[in-house]
């Protein structure tokens, strides 16, 4: 998850990225509280009324051979298993970037080295009677795969060339082009028709529609200024809640929205108000928007927020590298929400842009 980017080719350096997180701190601490954090026994519960959580930091615990290098994105599988990836270091070859764990957090098995240095988004899909993992790798791996829950590779798949989107040499490059025509997928998404939405969310910034055999469809979206077109599409949702039309809802990371758009990716609407979101889930009539501005949103039915968890917007601006500092992160606060997923118990697992991974779950009570 590197700094923010505009729509022209120049990049922010980490410095400038968390300058932009403290920017803005202010006014999102002015927001009122929708959520607390108290304490019950040994106990560290945020929320409130039907929206209150039993917070476990640190669940998922690696075997003492691996190390977290950034954790990045969660995903369930149907038996409740966790699956974790990593960015990883790139000269670390061996290392895997993916990491299961049982539904009480213990270590089963690790995979996925072909993603280190570049490992980002990760989704289970469940396929007649199987599942599988979507996952997106970006820096110099440049390409989404679909694995068996061990880790055998389906399929591997680079630029899309057909596009016209991306400059020459794209479909083979191992070295991050941060630019409009560059590929840096970061997430996916399920259609009904067995197909897949792709984000390119730090290269194009257009949404790829993919078939059932990822073979390329169409594309949406693109740099710009918001309503339809980016400034970082990051991660997006088949938003399939209760008792409205299915839409796409993408997170326009750097303008701080959330876009929603028809099945046939015609835009509607523009929902302001977040800090860096980064990806969504849906449960039940809930959104759930991790932002990396030091907070978890759940949004209700009207997509009003219901509840802010976690939230710590201040110290991102009083507390100089907060991220570097594992000391000085506070129980029941996020530091830097990357991903967040349900479980179908409406449990929320939370992975956070720390160099030293943090993996959250909120065990709802």
């Amino acid at each position: 998850m590197p700094s923010d980017r505009s729509s022209t080719p120049s990049r922010l350096s980490r410095r400038g990225f968390t300058g932009a997180l403290a920017l803005g701190a202010a006014a999102a601490a002015a927001t009122p509280a929708l959520a607390r954090v108290r304490q019950a026994g040994k106990e560290t519960i945020i929320g409130s009324g039907e929206h209150t959580f039993r917070v476990k930091h640190h669940f998922p615990q690696l075997p003492d051979r691996y190390t977290w290098q950034t954790t990045h994105n969660v995903a369930v599988d149907g038996t409740g298993n966790l699956y974790v990836i990593h960015e990883g270091r790139k000269e670390q070859k061996d290392h895997p970037a993916i990491f299961v764990f049982d539904p009480a957090g213990t270590f089963i098995r690790a995979f996925g080295s072909q993603f280190q240095g570049g490992g980002h988004g990760i989704e289970v899909r469940k396929e007649g009677e199987g599942e599988f993992l979507y996952v997106c790798g970006y820096q110099q791996v440049k390409a989404f795969a679909k694995l068996t829950l061990d880790g055998e590779t389906v399929w591997y798949r680079k630029a899309p060339m057909e596009s016209g989107c991306y400059a020459a040499g794209e479909d083979v490059s191992t070295t991050a082009t941060w630019t409009r025509e560059g590929f840096l997928p970061t997430n996916v998404a399920f259609l009904d028709d067995g197909g897949f939405l792709l984000a390119d969310g730090y290269g194009t910034f257009k949404i790829h529609r993919y078939d059932k055999d990822a073979n390329w469809v169409s594309c949406f979206g693109g740099a710009g200024d918001g309503q339809g077109t980016f400034n970082t599409a990051h991660g997006l949702w088949v938003d399939r809640r209760p008792g409205r039309a299915p839409t796409i809802v993408v997170t326009d990371r750097a303008h701080d929205t959330l876009q929603v758009f028809s099945m046939e990716g015609v835009y509607q609407e523009t929902l302001p108000g977040f800090g860096l979101p980064a990806n969504i889930d849906s449960w039940k009539d809930l959104l759930v928007v991790p932002e990396l501005k030091a907070c978890v949103t759940l949004l209700g039915p009207d997509n009003k927020p219901v509840a802010k968890l976690g939230e710590a917007v201040a110290r991102l601006g009083t507390v100089e590298n907060l991220r570097g500092q594992p000391d000085k992160w506070v129980d029941g606060e996020f530091v830097h929400p990357h991903d967040a997923c349900f479980t179908p118990a409406g449990d929320i697992f939370v992975a956070e842009w720390v160099a030293t991974g943090r993996v959250t779950k909120l065990e709802k009570v």
